[in-house]
């Protein structure tokens, strides 16, 4: 039998490396196919930082929510960047749910 998995993509400051693995734990453990980032950026993966390296990736992201059912949003402590928010309203725009860790 075939099952209808969610498609989940998680968004978020790359400086919470720890949660971001956790949530994909938990979500995919729950029957979710998850989209997660490529790069840590905040969390010391350095190639981020080349030039055009991280306009791109931002770009990439919103593909991923273009793939997705929704986003689940890791904002610990509340807090929520602007490539974030950018990501949040991205997904509003197109009609997808939106889940927050806190």
């Amino acid at each position: 039998m075939i099952q209808q998995y969610k498609i989940v993509t998680l968004c978020g400051s790359t400086r919470f490396k720890e949660q971001f693995l956790e949530v994909q734990k938990k979500l995919t453990l729950e029957g979710n196919i998850v989209i997660s980032v490529g790069l840590f950026g905040h969390s010391g993966d350095e190639e981020v930082w080349k030039p055009g390296t991280k306009e791109m990736l931002d770009d990439m992201h919103l593909r991923k929510i273009d793939l997705s059912d929704e986003i689940y949003v890791i904002n610990v402590g509340g807090y929520i960047g602007e490539s974030t928010k950018r990501e949040i309203a991205y997904a509003e725009m197109t009609g997808k749910k939106i889940h927050y860790l806190e």
